[in-house]
């Protein structure tokens, strides 16, 4: 029942996107060039500015990608890098538990409590906030 309402509700407007991709594309097709949409005129020519870039990203010369297993991201924000990537896509397999462990486990990074105990009874914690890379 709830796919069913759920597609009710979105499925007029998906057929009107779809639609609307199709003409473009036939625009396109005919020699038509790409162009700023007339009704976002005001965003482009109003007084406005992006804010600043954070203090924290603006020395990038270090990054560090990996995993978001909780030994994993301890290490990495501890590892002396300016930057640590949480990577979900390339470095993780995509099952649903793994996606959940590693939010899971970035959350708790962001809180600070996170640590872990590995098998052999190693101890990871992490180092102050001051002295990890940034998590992005």
């Amino acid at each position: 029942a709830l796919l069913v309402s759920l597609h009710r509700a979105v499925e007029p407007g998906r057929q009107a996107r779809l639609q609307a991709r199709r003409e473009r594309q036939a625009f396109f097709d005919q020699g038509g060039l790409p162009d700023f949409r007339e009704d976002t005129a005001a965003i482009r020519s109003g007084d406005w500015r992006v804010a600043p870039l954070p203090a924290a990203l603006q020395d990038r010369r270090v990054e560090i990608t990996g995993p978001t297993d909780p030994k994993m991201v301890i290490n990495a924000l501890n590892s002396g890098a300016k930057v640590f990537m949480a990577d979900f896509e390339d470095s993780t397999s995509p099952t649903w538990r793994n996606l959940l462990a590693g939010q899971q486990s970035l959350a708790a990074a962001v809180r600070g409590d996170l640590d872990y105990t590995a098998p052999n009874g190693k101890h990871y914690t992490l180092r102050p906030y001051d002295e990890q890379a940034v998590l992005i």
